[in-house]
């Protein structure tokens, strides 16, 4: 059953508060949105006859008699979204709060096209949520990251790398054929980087980089995702310093993708003579520490460092998180840090926390949850 969230104005604002687990009670709700309590109360009531909110048991006492505490209903619906790569998508059943009730892998080549691979995106959740959520349980909204740019004002890929026939599709259009729900397109960077900045509550200024196949980089303003016009951290097409030109995909010389992901990583093995499929191959031979493998590992991770260095100086975050599948080469990561701690200006370095990302393999998928639940909220 697809329908949307029947929520306006306030409501979805104490609704995000809940769901979110900043609140759990009526007082916490009426200190956190500044309204009266009187007005918080008609409105808790109208969200638990809309079967979104349920108040049991007692809360967190701050003095006096124990508060009821609010929750999600159960039934309150679920969210469905993808992560889509170049060869495989992982695929998500999410409830309104983002925590994931079933996550699954597939394989879908990309290359395929738009049209088959966004069908076979819809099919899979028709069929999880056939599987794994109870009968009249709404679905709220679908969303899907992108391995590709991302106009934000259109929802259409904008000239992607290694995705033929996908410039200028109408993603969004396309899905909606098929859902009358709020719609989330969006680069899987920046996905990465929204679910990351869920294990940072206290850094509101992060730079979130994606290792795989290809390379991108999402950016925490603030608290908040960074999209620019649609181009905001893609790294990917930085020039790069090296020995020897390679042409990249975009059709200039020696973007730092051409030289550093895991596409050109595989490539120069392959070359050697070292067969290798995914990204995961590369991580696998450096762990049993294939010389090659592990030069080139190094060698991408002081070129990432190197483009980094500039963004450092000139944003100045909090932390740089490093995912992706190459990220778990332990010396991708310790290759970055030193070029730049090497680099960088002392004061931009000097609080500054370089780490492998702590949301894991499901970062972009919690992270179109909270994007998604925004908008499901506001009805887009």
């Amino acid at each position: 059953m697809n329908q949307r969230l029947p929520v306006q104005g306030a409501q979805g604002d104490l609704l995000r508060l809940v769901a979110t687990g900043r609140a759990e009670s009526r007082a916490e709700l009426a200190r956190l949105s500044g309204l009266a309590a009187s007005s918080v109360s008609l409105r808790v009531e109208e969200l638990i006859d809309a079967g979104l909110l349920a108040e049991e048991g007692s809360g967190t006492s701050r003095g006096g008699r124990r508060p009821r505490r609010l929750r999600l209903s159960s039934g309150a619906g679920v969210l469905a979204v993808a992560d889509l790569g170049s060869h495989h998508v992982r695929l998500g059943l999410l409830d309104l709060s983002g925590a994931p009730l079933v996550i699954e892998e597939r394989g879908c080549e990309i290359a395929d096209g738009p049209q088959a691979t966004l069908d076979a995106i819809a099919d899979a959740f028709d069929e999880l949520l056939a599987e794994h959520v109870p009968p009249g349980t709404p679905l709220r909204g679908v969303g899907t990251g992108i391995p590709g740019p991302v106009d934000p004002a259109t929802l259409r890929v904008v000239n992607p790398s290694r995705m033929p026939g996908w410039n200028d599709f109408p993603v969004a259009g396309h899905l909606a054929n098929r859902y009358d729900l709020p719609i989330l397109v969006e680069n899987d960077a920046n996905l990465m980087a929204a679910g990351e900045a869920r294990w940072w509550p206290e850094r509101e200024n992060l730079m979130v980089v994606k290792a795989g196949t290809g390379i991108g980089c999402g950016l925490i303003v603030n608290g908040h995702l960074h999209r620019g016009r649609g181009a905001a951290g893609d790294i990917s097409h930085v020039r790069v310093l090296s020995d020897s030109s390679i042409l990249c995909a975009c059709g200039l010389p020696d973007c730092l993708e051409a030289h550093a992901s895991g596409a050109a990583l595989m490539s120069v093995l392959r070359e050697s003579g070292i067969e290798v499929t995914r990204t995961a191959d590369v991580v696998t031979l450096v762990n049993d520490a294939v010389p090659e493998a592990t030069s080139l590992v190094r060698t991408s991770g002081r070129r990432i460092g190197e483009v980094l260095t500039v963004l450092v100086n000139f944003f100045n975050p909090d932390v740089v998180a490093v995912g992706g599948s190459l990220s778990a080469a332990e010396p991708l990561v310790t290759s970055i840090r030193a070029a730049v701690w090497e680099l960088c200006l002392p004061l931009a370095t000097r609080d500054l926390e370089i780490v492998p990302a702590r949301a894991g393999r499901d970062a972009a998928l919690l992270g179109a949850g909270a994007l998604l639940l925004d908008a499901a909220l506001t009805g887009r």
